[in-house]
């Protein structure tokens, strides 16, 4: 049996599956916290400046007065006018280490394994993180910071990959949405539990705490067997799915997979970042996807980020940036799943939407009525959610298990740099009042309108190999239009004629449909 048939064998989402992707998927409260922490940890409380009468000269000096009783690096080192460009470089300090982590751990995991590149991430991860809590300095606080997104790149994606890769594919939507559902909860804690811990390093000790109990419960997950099938381990692959299998009630099922194409050689060399490039069919489905990637990071991080920039209470503005995102979930479950709309025109028109409701901020009055500004930064804080949800899952269908980390990986890194830009842009009021919202806006209108060139992928086959996405069968199926002369090109030519009707094969009923014809006519 393939894979797919095996996962429907010994159980797609079974009960052992749940618990496996119940703690992936709390992780995600952990990397809300530390992707977030700038915002609370980085806090300016209004401030005003002192002269003070020193020295034996008597010279005049400036003591800085917080009028709110703030703990933040900021209070502690006096970040402010001319320092102040560090509180933001400590923010894009954290996503240029995701960023370096994907790109040295990511291929890496198709490699070596999901398994031991995620555990060595989250480890280093929680280690490091514990450093941000009792850093004596800003040098030491900002190098901890890289460290800890390093790490946090090193192991996020391959997070995302296995709640996939643990289950049947009919279930990847719906995993990829609980993960990224799970991060917009973790948001909404954390400004909660910044409300309740108000010292900077007490609440970066706390919010560091779940990732040590997360790593015990993950390391007795096991290696992915998508993987281990992709990269020639039958043998593995279906000790792994038998024990899905018993684990999941089924009892035990001997399972037995037919060998995966091109993985003759249990050690074949793997494929690399370099095929992204030199694949024709992968390089352009990976430019796209990494603008796509970008715009999303700059406008989902950007809008949240922008939450410390809002008057009022900043822990409730955190929070509510987190809440208004879980309406897009269930958004996105109905449309990824419906044939009239699908992965490809969801993510555009999400996008799309995204980048009208940050256009309409710089027409409508900053606060005091329902279409406010800010109302309408949720609206689009939402909309983007809903497109940085489906590019996840979108992305995992577009790449061959082979090289699906490797290309999530540079979608990723395209992505940590619009997390890098995401801190400055708020900032950019400073020119001029709409600028931030404007640069929001055009990033999802052009991204939106880029993601139509990509292939739909609902009710599609996945590829595993590289020879499975380059074989004419698997392109044709991929087509948004296929012709029955088009699918069996050899075999119809000799039969066709202006009289013989062509079949549309837009689905498995349009297949059926055009099996009778041929029956009809040649038998």
């Amino acid at each position: 049996m393939d894979l797919e048939e095996a996962f429907q064998v010994v159980g797609e989402f079974g009960r052992h599956q749940k618990r496996m992707i119940t703690i992936l998927v709390f992780l995600q409260i952990y990397m809300a916290c530390q992707s977030m922490l700038i915002i609370l940890v980085g806090a300016v409380p209004e401030y005003h400046l002192e002269p003070v009468t020193g020295g034996v000269d008597g010279d005049i000096t400036q003591s800085v007065k917080f009028k709110e009783d703030v703990s933040s690096i900021v209070t502690e080192w006096n970040l402010i006018k001319h320092q102040a460009y560090k509180v933001n470089l400590a923010g894009s300090l954290f996503f240029a280490g995701v960023l370096i982590g994907n790109v040295l751990f990511g291929p890496l995991s198709d490699k070596i394994g999901r398994k031991p590149v995620f555990l060595t991430g989250l480890f280093f991860e929680v280690l490091f993180g514990y450093g941000t809590a009792l850093a004596p300095t800003y040098e030491l606080f900002a190098v901890s910071r890289l460290l800890v997104g390093l790490m946090n790149g090193g192991m996020a994606l391959v997070c995302f990959v296995l709640t996939q890769e643990y289950v049947g594919k009919s279930y990847w939507a719906m995993t990829g949405t609980l993960t990224n559902m799970t991060f917009a909860v973790g948001i909404a804690l954390f400004g909660a539990l910044g409300y309740y811990v108000r010292p900077w390093r007490n609440l970066a000790t706390v919010a560091n705490c779940p990732g040590l109990l997360l790593f015990l419960l993950c390391v007795n997950l096991p290696e992915s067997p998508r993987w281990l099938y992709s990269r020639g381990h039958k043998e593995q692959a279906e000790d792994i799915l038998q024990d899905f299998a018993l684990r999941n009630g089924k009892g035990r099922i001997i399972v037995k997979l037919r060998r995966a194409v091109s993985t003759s050689a249990p050690d074949a060399a793997s494929p690399g970042v370099f095929q992204l490039v030199t694949h024709p069919i992968l390089r352009w489905r990976t430019v796209v996807l990494m603008y796509v990637w970008y715009a999303c990071s700059l406008v989902y991080y950007g809008l949240t980020l922008n939450a410390s920039e809002d008057k009022g209470n900043r822990y409730l503005s955190v929070a509510m940036y987190g809440l208004v995102e879980l309406p897009a979930y269930p958004l996105c479950m109905y449309f990824i799943n419906k044939q009239w709309a699908g992965r490809r025109k969801s993510l555009a028109n999400f996008l799309v939407f995204a980048g009208v409701s940050c256009l309409l901020t710089m027409v409508v009055p900053a606060s005091g009525s329902l279409l406010s500004a800010t109302s309408l930064a949720l609206v689009g804080k939402l909309m983007v959610s809903a497109a940085f949800n489906i590019v996840y899952v979108y992305t995992s269908e577009l790449y061959p298990t082979v090289i699906r980390n490797a290309g999530l990986g540079v979608c990723s890194m395209s992505c940590r740099v619009g997390g890098i830009l995401a801190p400055f842009v708020p900032s950019m009021k400073s020119l001029h009042a709409s600028m931030p919202f404007m640069v929001f806006c055009l990033s999802g209108i052009s991204a939106g309108c880029l993601g139509l060139l990509l292939p739909e992928t609902l009710n599609k086959p996945a590829a595993e190999t590289l020879d499975e996405l380059s074989s004419p069968t698997y392109q044709r199926i991929l087509e948004p239009q296929i012709t029955a002369v088009n699918l069996h090109a050899d075999f119809l030519q000799p039969f066709s004629s202006e009289d013989a009707p062509v079949e549309v094969l837009t689905s498995v009923d349009d297949l059926d449909v055009s099996v009778r014809w041929l029956q009809f006519h040649l038998f």
